[in-house]
């Protein structure tokens, strides 16, 4: 009798590499370093790269492909994301990497938009399919006025298309890869029922965000897995500055001086809890964080695996109803 195909629960490694870093996130990655890197990232069967084109507008994506052809023993498992086409451009805006490459990234929700995201992203990593095909980047904050309009947008045009390229045989399977929990909770009203969620920086030591809105309970009821991303908020819980892609505030800063004192107590580095903490809710499968270097992935491994002691969970909750995040 032949087994059960495994849902997706079943599939996702515990832990993947955000890539964001490889498209140069803030700063330079040399081409060592990034190919250091994706060797520590893909040594194991169960590795997983969750990619964009957004990140250094291809640039993260055209490494991660060079790295594969030249390793083609390497199989990770591997999502991207559509909602934005590259077009070449001389000049192009940094969004926040640095040299990126000579695209400009343009929102683009329609059918079509989606399904030339995939082409110019499959050629970019050398693949004839992907894994995963994440919906990036949809939600009220980011597209402001233009919410409703880009929504209606998605109903009929890029939900549609992820559903023939999932059938076509293009992505395994298919989901929304968001920092905004309010999105993902109006896909579901509307009935758009992912294989997936990644939600970035909404559920960590600094910002219960999924918690409050009900958007775990939501998945978890429904059988479908979410992947916490950015479980730092953007370093800030790994010895960083930023949170959530800024500068961090004064206050927030102090909170986090706050939880790293507790933990300090405990013997246990704040990173470490901060990377642990999402997998403690059922409804989390994975944990997706950034690295520059194969030194800091394997920081990330002993992070991991450091014990955490019940009542040091306790004392950090303890501390979670004061912030304001």
């Amino acid at each position: 009798m032949a087994a059960a195909p495994r849902t997706w629960c079943e599939r996702l490694p515990r832990r993947g590499l955000g890539a964001a870093p490889l498209g140069n996130l803030y700063a330079p990655l040399n081409d060592g370093d990034a190919v250091d890197l994706l060797a520590a990232a893909t040594e194991s069967p169960s590795a997983f790269l969750d990619t964009a084109p957004y990140y250094g507008h291809g640039l993260s994506e055209r490494r991660i492909g060079a790295f594969l052809r030249a390793h083609p023993d390497r199989r990770p498992m591997i999502s991207t994301k559509v909602g934005r086409r590259l077009e070449p451009c001389r000049d192009p805006p940094d969004h926040g990497f640095a040299r990126p490459d000579p695209f400009k990234p343009v929102f683009d929700y329609s059918a079509q938009g989606v399904r030339t995201a995939l082409e110019q992203s499959l050629h970019r990593l050398g693949r004839r399919s992907v894994d995963l095909l994440l919906l990036h980047d949809i939600g009220r904050k980011t597209h402001g006025l233009e919410h409703s309009q880009t929504m209606a947008l998605v109903e009929r045009g890029a939900w549609p298309a992820l559903l023939e390229l999932r059938a076509e045989g293009l992505t395994r399977g298919i989901g929304i890869g968001v920092n905004e929990c309010e999105v993902v909770l109006e896909c579901l009203d509307r009935g758009l029922i992912p294989d997936v969620v990644l939600l970035a920086g909404r559920h960590t030591l600094m910002d219960r965000g999924a918690e409050r809105s009900g958007l775990l309970d939501r998945c978890e009821g429904l059988g479908i897995p979410l992947i916490a991303a950015a479980p730092f908020n953007s370093g800030l819980l790994a010895g960083g500055d930023r949170f959530n892609y800024m500068a961090a505030p004064p206050q927030i800063l102090a909170a986090a001086g706050r939880l790293a004192q507790i933990c300090a107590g405990a013997g246990v580095p704040l990173a470490a809890a901060a990377l642990q903490f999402p997998l403690r809710n059922p409804a989390i499968a994975s944990v997706v964080a950034g690295a520059r270097t194969a030194a800091e992935l394997s920081q990330q491994t002993a992070w991991l695996a450091h014990p955490i002691p019940e009542d040091l969970w306790n004392a950090l909750e303890a501390v979670r109803r004061d912030l304001t995040t």
